[in-house]
């Protein structure tokens, strides 16, 4: 369902922040349908008692949070998008500076905790922007005038059990998969499992790191379209759940949401791969925006802002 945002008094440009703040402040307080889809399912599989009632107190947590307009975690994260911009977006040139008062927005009507401080002055802007921040991942896309836009916060917890390693070529994908589950036994209990584990794997640290946070922008569920890694999601999948943290880590029959691999061409010398997570509260969504400002929320289906 389309949407267009009622403030005609508004220049073209603010419509467009307006929406994307609003959007931000949504993703703050209310998970997209496929993460509640998947807590739910998760909850009704689980036996152990504790853990049944931590995913119901999860489950409270999410409605209070919309009840009363609320972030639904109190760390709000540092705020990264996925930017896959039209080559003829008629707003392509004002975007990047839109985005940012877009967050400062939000933060201020949200309201986000104040996350963002400048590395090295070691000062909280105020307004989760800053240098670089919030954090833009820019894809041109050819031949189109649309906006779709992965909004993201990633929080402390779930940030810190991101890791990459280039590997010899001999260690495989087996070496692949154990880099994995040594993050996982170390760090994976800060996340606040259960945790989305994306993965990304390519010929070079810095290529593995994008893709591994680009595949927690897939909908939970969703498979790898080459046969081989779509199985060895499911085997890592497995493995993971195989160690029992449970819901916060607390024990219980599954550790994750799911796996996501995101993979390049890379060369035969090396394999690199890299692993970042998405806490339970998997505040992401996207939302596509059309050149009239009409928009859709891809990820919370009949929703408006």
């Amino acid at each position: 369902m389309e949407k267009k945002v009622q403030t005609a008094d508004l220049s073209a440009v603010d419509q467009l922040i307006e929406i994307v703040s609003k959007f931000t402040s949504r993703i703050s307080m209310i998970l997209p349908d496929d993460v509640t889809a998947k807590l739910r399912e998760l909850a009704a599989e689980e036996t152990n008692p504790m853990a049944k009632m931590i995913y119901e107190t999860m489950e409270r947590n999410q409605q209070v949070a919309a009840e009363l307009k609320r972030p639904s975690c109190q760390d709000t994260g540092l705020i990264q998008m996925f930017c896959h911009v039209g080559a003829h977006f008629p707003y392509i040139d004002e975007l990047s500076s839109a985005l940012q008062e877009a967050v400062a927005r939000s933060t201020r009507e949200a309201p986000l905790r104040h996350n963002t401080v400048e590395t090295f002055n070691e000062k909280n802007t105020g307004t989760n922007t800053g240098t670089k921040s919030p954090w833009i991942y820019w894809d041109l896309v050819p031949n189109s005038d649309e906006l779709k836009l992965d909004v993201y916060m990633a929080g402390g917890g779930c940030s810190l059990p991101g890791q990459g390693k280039t590997l010899m070529p001999g260690e495989g994908y087996e070496g692949v998969a154990k880099f994995v589950l040594d993050v996982m036994t170390s760090y994976g209990l800060n996340a606040c499992p259960p945790l989305l584990v994306g993965i990304g794997i390519g010929t070079s640290i810095d290529s593995a790191a994008y893709m591994s946070k680009l595949a927690l922008m897939r909908p939970i569920g969703s498979n790898n379209e080459n046969p081989l890694a779509a199985q060895f999601e499911k085997d890592v999948q497995a493995a993971i759940d195989s160690i029992g943290l449970g819901p916060q880590g607390l024990a219980g029959k599954r550790s994750v949401m799911g796996v996501h691999v995101e993979n390049s061409a890379r060369h035969p010398s090396v394999i690199s791969v890299a692993v970042n997570v998405g806490c339970w509260s998997h505040r992401r969504g996207t939302i596509l925006i059309k050149p009239d400002l009409s928009y859709e929320l891809l990820t919370s289906k009949g929703a408006t802002l």
